[in-house]
């Protein structure tokens, strides 16, 4: 389900968040070290490369597995937990006797029907037979648009996404909101761009396309031409569609509209069949994000014929099929998803990618057993008192601030107060007892899931919020900002080292989970965040000349980025990553003033040569270490609203004077930035 508005800490389930060790139900734990100077390459000046100096000797001496893009701090965090899941898994899934119907038998059959490779190599393509001729028998447009009803109503999205959120300008209230989609690369630019990355991507997708339709069954000129007609609908469609930038605009994507209104703008689609289909006929206003790709859809319907829509749904569902299907739809997805798109070499164990899917499917089932496992309650208090330590010190940043106005301080004030605070669990687990998980059929549970997850979604349209719901499962590495809410939100999965370490110092706890809580809490006044009020609704609440000494001052951050070169001559978009940014930054100076709040005057000595305040920057930068291949660090400065990790630890630290005299830093040093040129924010 496409969730536009959650702010999270990092990409994907690999990145991740804060921590909090359970020593009581993990055997022989090993103490880890706050700093490992082993790690460190101390013949790096800290002022020429910050993220070196802090890693370098752990970049030298680590490969990247070959199932990985990427490696580092989160990827390590998150293998572990990889661990500690697979055992409670596989624990639920030897009981025999789970009663038909319970959450034991649920987890116990989707796991094993994924873990049965004989039977899904046995039926092959016949696994989608019926969905292959459904599409086949599809012989209008009108055909075309209620099929892309029915499918959506399973949980697949060809062309567009559809869901429940909370209204923008009534956040008490849900409403279905409209979200451009409907292509396969992930990025437009992929589509539309002339780089050498985009081209060669577009050749190698073609032979990918190709390849697919011949494992369904099609020969090979048949199977070229398919694959030529779906890269032309998914070019038009991007031509049609925002790019990442212009989507990060909360205002120019909030557009309410009726039904009557949307048929209106889009008059070659039969949006009132469409929404009888996917069980919402009586949808009353609907957020369209993009109206221009709403209008775009229309003028499609007229001028691509019946059997190439055709080709493009059959592309959708051999897409979003391959990863539950026999091994050489596996396989042939990971040649072009895994190898051409990320640089990965090798296709994860299927345990890790059959758990991922049950952890995904069944995620608070699988969250209540991990958390009475592995998530001590005395772990939550603490992370409840750190939270409001946080809140203390951003408060305390925000009235001293020399370039706002009381006015816009007040009400800043009253939106940081506001924020609710979720740590390791939701109050209330999901009810999953009319969910039907088989034992014989791993594709048929994934459809399954996929419909029963729609329902409850869009189910909700209409009625109010439930703020006590959760948009992460407890076991997920990673944490987020949810502006309509405005909550910040820290699942138990990331309450682990490095991100707080019970046997560290506070400087470094501070510079690790410190930040993190920052960050988050930074999300809500950050160039998207500022602009919702403090129950979470789209509202203007900044003076007008408040607005533009924020926007002079981010304009400096966009430099920064922009000039930081990550790959040849590649560097950020700072625009694109600028809300990131400035949360990197908040986070770093509140955690700071949090961190001297702890103090109460009484330094700390040196700890391992370093003083407290190296520390505290020394544990910010171990939390971004990471080995990146070059395709996926490409990959990532085209789509990602995250700078890279580097960038992270070699830019925001570099805008503080705590940092420069730490560590020493000189005018002559490569990553020193003058004081006029400093992006100082919150």
């Amino acid at each position: 389900m496409k969730k536009p508005i959650f702010y999270t800490l990092a990409i994907g389930m690999l990145l991740g968040v804060l921590s909090c060790n359970n020593n009581s139900n993990m055997k022989n734990e090993a103490i880890v070290p706050a700093i490992d100077l082993a790690n460190m390459d101390l013949g790096v000046n800290p002022g020429d490369n910050f993220f070196r100096y802090v890693n370098g000797t752990w970049m030298k001496t680590t490969e990247i597995p070959p199932e990985f893009s990427q490696y580092g701090a989160f990827t390590i965090l998150n293998e572990n937990n990889q661990i500690q899941l697979k055992t409670l898994v596989e624990e639920v899934s030897a009981k025999k006797d789970a009663p038909n119907g319970s959450v034991s038998q649920k987890i116990r059959d989707l796991y094993n029907s994924g873990m049965d490779t004989v039977r899904i190599n046995e039926l092959g393509v016949k696994a989608i037979e019926n969905e292959i001729a459904e599409i086949e028998s599809i012989n209008s447009i009108s055909g075309i648009q209620k099929y892309i009803g029915q499918v959506h109503h399973k949980g697949e999205y060809p062309l567009f996404y559809i869901f429940s959120e909370a209204d923008q300008s009534n956040s008490n209230m849900e409403i279905a909101n409209f979200y451009q989609g409907g292509l396969s690369l992930p990025d437009v630019s992929y589509y539309l761009s002339d780089d050498d990355r985009s081209v060669e991507m577009r050749a190698q997708y073609l032979d990918h396309l190709a390849k697919m339709f011949i494992l369904k069954g099609d020969d090979d000129a048949k199977a070229a031409e398919e694959a030529k007609t779906v890269l032309k609908i998914e070019t038009e469609i991007a031509r049609n569609s925002k790019t990442r930038l212009e989507l990060r605009d909360p205002v120019a994507n909030f557009n309410k509209m009726s039904l009557d209104s949307i048929v209106q703008l889009s008059p070659n689609f039969d949006w009132k069949m469409y929404f009888t289909e996917i069980g919402l006929p009586d949808p009353g206003e609907v957020n369209v994000g993009q109206t221009e790709f709403v209008a775009g859809i229309s003028n499609l319907m007229q001028t691509i014929p019946v059997d190439e829509w055709k080709t493009y749904l059959m592309w959708n569902l051999l897409d979003n099929s391959a990863n539950y299907l026999s091994d050489d739809f596996v396989n042939q997805n990971f040649e072009f998803f895994g190898k051409a798109l990320s640089g990965r070499q090798e296709l994860q164990p299927r345990w890790k990618r059959v758990l991922n899917v049950t952890s995904d499917r069944l995620g608070e089932a699988i969250g209540q057993l991990y958390v009475e496992k592995y998530f001590p309650p005395q772990a939550k208090v603490r992370m409840v008192q750190l939270v409001e330590n946080l809140r203390l010190a951003f408060a305390d940043r925000i009235k001293n601030l020399d370039w706002m106005t009381d006015e816009t301080k007040v009400k800043a004030l009253a939106k940081l107060d506001a924020i609710t605070v979720k740590v390791g669990y939701p109050d209330e687990w999901r009810d999953y007892s009319s969910l039907k998980i088989v034992s014989d059929s791993y594709y048929q549970n994934v459809l399954n899931s996929r419909e029963f997850e729609f329902d409850y979604n869009i189910t909700k349209v209409g009625k109010p919020v439930d703020k006590k719901e959760w948009g992460m499962t407890p076991q997920t590495v990673n944490a987020y900002y949810n502006p309509t809410h405005n909550e910040i939100v820290f699942p138990a999965g990331i309450l682990q080292p490095p991100f707080f370490n019970k046997d560290a110092d506070d400087a470094v706890n501070y510079g690790a989970i410190g930040v993190v809580i920052g960050h988050e809490m930074t999300h809500g006044f950050d160039d998207q965040g500022r602009q919702y009020d403090k129950d979470g609704n789209l509202n203007d609440w900044w003076t007008e000349e408040d607005a533009k000494r924020f926007n002079e001052k981010t304009a400096k951050l966009v430099i920064l980025y922009d000039n930081y070169t990550e790959l040849d001559s590649l560097h950020i978009d700072g625009k694109l990553t600028l809300g990131e940014n400035i949360a990197d930054l908040g986070g770093l100076s509140i955690a700071y003033d949090a961190l001297q709040k702890a103090y109460n005057g009484t330094i700390p000595d040196k700890t391992d040569g370093f003083t407290p305040d190296q520390r505290f920057y020394l544990g910010y930068g171990q939390v971004w270490r990471q080995n990146i291949r070059d395709k996926e660090l490409q990959r990532r400065l085209k789509e990602d609203v995250h700078s890279p990790g580097d960038a992270r630890v070699n830019v925001p630290p570099f805008n503080f004077e705590t940092f420069i005299t730490a560590f020493n830093i000189q005018p002559d040093n490569k990553l020193f930035i003058p004081v006029e040129d400093r992006a100082i924010i919150w």
